[in-house]
């Protein structure tokens, strides 16, 4: 029961002194009054349930239902693809079926429960449609490491910015030795100068072959998951150079019309790409060319670094900013032309032509970008707009983002689990939710408006238009870059206000320009005009770099990303009240994140074994004067640790006087006797290293070992010469032994052993510190990259060749 506010009887009487106080009490008395009461009145159940009806009644109006479409149907593809095992295909088939008769069966009274079958069948249609498409694809990936004889077909090729190719594979043959699970498609790189080989050519040399990498810790983007959607079976590296066998002409003409096809688009893209590199050079001419076919590699690594930290890399990726520029330069210019005409634009719809133009151009754009996620939402979207022309509609709204989200889940549903859909789908939601409601508020001011100088209404506008664009954009998909990059920009909004007009000017109008000039050979002159524009970016990106203001934020954690997320899809798409719970959701994921554990790992492990690093808040101190930039830089950014220590070199204690009788003696071994006396004083010299080494730091003797004390209490030892293993596993508490090792124990059982073997099967490892009693060592928590192998994706790591079979319950943690 809500009860008013009660004031001093000395206030309220009719009597009382007409002091301003009193006068002031008086007005809160009754605002607090009015305010009881209307809760009093709408809080009741009847008054609640009649504010949910017509609210949801006006979203339906609103057409919102289709929006929601492509969010029940991404749901259930994420929900499937994260699941630890495989559910049957039927079993997943008969679901929608069960939910849409129920849908249908809603009548009278139980009417109510028909959004929630409806829903219920779209996200079980989502399970079923990336089921499909994983049954479908079947990628065999390959299970280990193999040197093989390698002979295929050439289906595409780029160039890196080391001048290097890299050429994607259709397999024929492999021999010496002959792969029993041969991949269908494999990348490969030669570094050996040569004649590079044309699209559809055969190619041929002895390569070195490896499964696509897993994350580089739990949690991590798994570049197997991506390879196995796309096919790639296998990735490596040409030894020397290959080279191109002479082929019967008979068997090239078997090949099917959609490979010829894909061949030829493949050509094309590649030939523009090299003619555009050729005319500007460098590294503004990798750039000119990967915002026309989206050919990355051949961009510096320290100019792709720079973009990111400025916030400029999303310029590389073909989305709806380069198609918007490109569309509208060619309407704008195409209608203009057209009206030059005497008499047509009375004859003729012009503003119709020029939309088919456009139409057309932007079909040979993403013919030519290589397809990827943010060009065909793009493309999908600026094709509605378009086509929506010739009926003198408009087509910016939330349906048309639907359409395009749907269209790219039916063809490729495990697009969803990429950060690329993700994001480009998050910018454009909350631009066009932006955008309406700037549109009903700039009609309302329209009138007063009116008066002002229309040329400082457009500068004015365009300013605010690019701020707004920006931030907006910006914030979208900040949670999306935390949780798959790890990095925020702290300057990016000024970057992007600072390139926008050169962007939109310049690059974009005249490599538009350059592609309609290139048949003719005049591409030359407006692409010098791009690179004047893209060199100003640089210097642009060059400058909001210089201020260092990047953010490493860490992993975020599951469920806060998710409330995030869906807080801000139900906030950009509900008109109502209802558009509140998308804020509180939103709010709830902010909590989240705030409050969540964020404890660092002891000890990271690759998955290969060879990395080893020691985790502190200040730094990662690892076994390699150098890691793997790939694998550190992920390490780094997902700890929030920037700083490396690198290892103390250590001096004597090899493994050579170990086995003295294992020696060849007329073509056979003797047997491998250990010498205890040298495995003593290999003990004396690592106990010597340790006790004068800092903790947290390696101390390694080269190609032999690397020892170290962690803050955890733990000695850890990494073992790459074999025969070290006796000598040290008795001396570690955690012992690692990357490559080839036949399986052993430790004689007095304390060491936590890490082979070769078991990292393969449960990809890198973090250990975390348990708490025990004050002065005795922390035990050991391990967190793996898989818990298990039943996944299509990650099966291939299950295989023993030796049996050639899957092991059904391989040894995890």
């Amino acid at each position: 029961m809500h009860v008013a506010p009660a004031l001093p009887a000395s206030v309220l009487a009719d009597g009382a002194p007409a002091t301003p106080a009193n006068r002031r009490a008086k007005l809160v008395f009754r605002f607090l009054k009015s305010v009881a009461v209307a809760a009093r009145t709408r809080l009741r159940p009847p008054a609640i349930a009649s504010s949910w009806r017509s609210a949801i009644e006006e979203e339906a109006a609103f057409g919102h239902g289709l929006v929601l479409v492509p969010v029940l149907l991404a749901a259930g593809v994420l929900t499937w693809l994260t699941l630890p095992y495989d559910l049957g295909l039927v079993k997943l088939a008969l679901l929608p079926c069960v939910f849409g008769i129920a849908a249908l069966s809603c009548n009278g009274a139980v009417r109510a429960i028909r959004p929630l079958m409806i829903a219920a069948g779209l996200f079980s249609a989502g399970m079923v449609l990336v089921a499909v498409e994983t049954a479908r694809l079947d990628t065999v990936v390959l299970d280990g490491p193999v040197t093989t004889n390698l002979r295929g077909k050439v289906f595409s090729r780029e160039k890196n910015d080391r001048e290097h190719w890299r050429y994607s594979i259709l397999i024929e043959q492999t021999t010496k030795p002959t792969l029993r699970r041969a991949p269908l498609k494999v990348m490969v790189l030669s570094r050996s100068p040569h004649t590079p080989l044309a699209i559809g050519a055969t190619i041929e040399g002895r390569a070195r072959l490896s499964p696509p990498s897993g994350p580089a810790l739990p949690g991590l983007n798994d570049f197997a998951f991506d390879a196995y959607f796309r096919q790639i079976g296998a990735v490596g590296y040409f030894y020397g150079a290959p080279h191109s066998p002479a082929v019967d002409s008979a068997a090239t003409g078997d090949r099917s019309l959609w490979a010829q096809m894909a061949e030829g688009l493949a050509a094309m893209r590649a030939t523009v790409g090299e003619r555009i590199r050729g005319v500007i050079g460098g590294d503004t001419g990798a750039l000119a060319a990967a915002l026309v076919t989206a050919e990355e590699r051949a961009i510096g690594r320290d100019t792709v670094e720079m973009l990111r930290q400025a916030g400029l890399a999303h310029v590389l990726a073909i989305s709806g900013l380069n198609m918007v520029l490109a569309a509208g330069t060619f309407l704008i210019g195409a209608r203009t032309i057209l009206s030059a005409v005497p008499g047509l634009a009375q004859r003729v719809a012009i503003k119709k032509i020029a939309a088919a133009g456009a139409l057309a151009m932007v079909f040979l754009y993403i013919l030519i970008s290589g397809g990827a996620v943010s060009a065909v939402r793009a493309w999908i979207m600026i094709s509605i707009m378009l086509v929506a022309v010739f009926f003198d509609r408009m087509s910016i709204s939330l349906r048309n983002i639907a359409l395009a989200a749907i269209v790219i889940i039916v063809i490729t549903p495990s697009a969803v689990a990429g950060p690329g859909f993700q994001m480009s789908f998050a910018a454009t939601l909350a631009l066009v939710a932006g955008y309406a409601r700037w549109r009903e508020r700039a009609q309302a001011d329209e009138l007063a408006a009116a008066g002002r100088w229309w040329g400082r209404r457009l500068v004015m506008g365009f300013v605010i238009g690019v701020l707004a664009t920006s931030l907006i954009g910006g914030l979208a998909t900040s949670v999306y870059s935390a949780a798959y990059f790890q990095r925020l920009p702290a300057y990016g909004l000024l970057a992007n206000v600072l390139a926008a007009p050169l962007i939109s000017i310049v690059i974009m109008p005249f490599g538009l320009f350059a592609m309609l000039l290139m048949p003719f050979g005049l591409e030359q002159y407006p692409l010098a005009v791009m690179a004047w524009g893209l060199d100003g970016m640089l210097v642009i990106a060059r400058f909001v770099t210089s201020l260092d203001g990047e953010f490493l934020t860490g992993r975020v954690g599951p469920l806060a990303f998710l409330l995030i997320a869906f807080g801000g899809i139900i906030l950009c798409v509900l008109r109502t009240w209802l558009a509140a719970l998308g804020g509180v959701v939103l709010l709830v994921g902010l909590i989240c994140l705030v409050v969540e554990d964020r404890q660092l790992p002891a000890v990271v492990v690759s998955e290969d074994g060879r990395l080893v690093g020691l985790v502190t808040d200040a730094a990662i101190a690892t076994n390699r004067d150098r890691p793997s930039d790939f694998l550190f830089s992920q390490w780094q950014r997902a700890l929030a640790v920037e700083s490396h220590v690198a290892p103390m070199p250590a001096l004597g204690a090899v493994a050579e006087g170990l086995y003295p009788e294992a020696k060849r003696q007329s073509g056979k071994a003797t047997p491998r006797v250990f010498d205890p006396a040298a495995a003593t004083a290999i003990r004396k010299d690592i106990n010597a290293t340790l006790s004068k080494a800092s903790p947290n730091v390696f101390s390694c003797r080269e190609k032999q070992w690397c020892v170290a004390h962690s803050d955890a209490g733990w000695t850890v030892a990494l073992i790459e010469n074999p025969n070290l293993f006796e000598v040290l596993c008795d001396q570690a508490d955690l012992l690692i032994v990357p490559g080839s090792f036949n399986e052993r124990t430790c004689s007095s059982g304390q060491a936590r052993i890490l082979s070769g073997r078991l990292l393969r099967l449960a990809g890198a490892v973090e250990i975390f510190a348990a708490s025990t009693l004050v002065g005795q060592p922390s035990n050991m928590r391990f967190k793996t990259s898989f818990t298990s192998l039943q996944r299509p994706w990650e099966r291939h790591r299950a295989y023993d060749w030796r049996r050639g079979d899957f092991d059904d319950d391989p040894p995890l943690f």
